[in-house]
């Protein structure tokens, strides 16, 4: 886990069958105080931290289950809280459609042999896209220490070490 991707996420094989995967980690998650689940719904879990140790850009773990002939398999999916994800999905998309229009308005005063003074602000969507993405790299690295906490959390019910995609 030493490479941050947008949302990580990892496949894990277990031999028990998917109900007693899910009751066993329903069960690891009766047994601590330092984990909180937001949810189960048959085949879905989502793990959280708990709300007094919560802030924005705290991680979360949505962990789906699957029956297969040789056992579980289990896919985890790091991520943050919807509200962020959505955050910044809606701020990448106006940016990128604002890049769009723009450009391609000023593109065809220009090819018109008029001024294209409006092809300046191009850049200037360039630069709050990077400090869009700089300000996401920051959060990831807030909530760095969270996430660490929820794998190890994870390896320790199976006690098998996971290895993030």
């Amino acid at each position: 886990m030493s490479s941050f991707r947008i949302r990580p996420r990892f496949k894990h094989l277990v031999s028990k069958p998917s109900t007693e995967v899910e009751s066993h980690i329903l069960h690891a998650l009766a047994m601590t105080q330092e984990i909180y689940t937001a949810g189960f719904v048959q085949g879905h879990t989502h793990l959280l931290i708990p709300v007094k140790e919560r802030h924005f850009w705290s991680p979360q773990l949505h962990l789906s289950t699957e029956a297969t002939e040789e056992g579980t398999i289990i896919r985890g999916l790091y991520g943050p809280n919807p509200t962020v994800w959505g955050l910044f999905f809606f701020g990448y998309i106006t940016l990128g459609m604002a890049f769009f229009f723009i450009s391609f308005w000023g593109l065809t005063k220009w090819s018109l042999g008029q001024p294209a003074t409006v092809l300046w602000a191009l850049p200037f969507i360039a630069l709050v896209a990077l400090i869009l993405y700089l300000i996401a790299q920051m959060g990831q690295k807030v909530g760095a220490e969270q996430m660490f906490r929820l794998h190890h959390f994870y390896e320790e019910i199976f006690e098998d070490k996971v290895h993030i995609n």
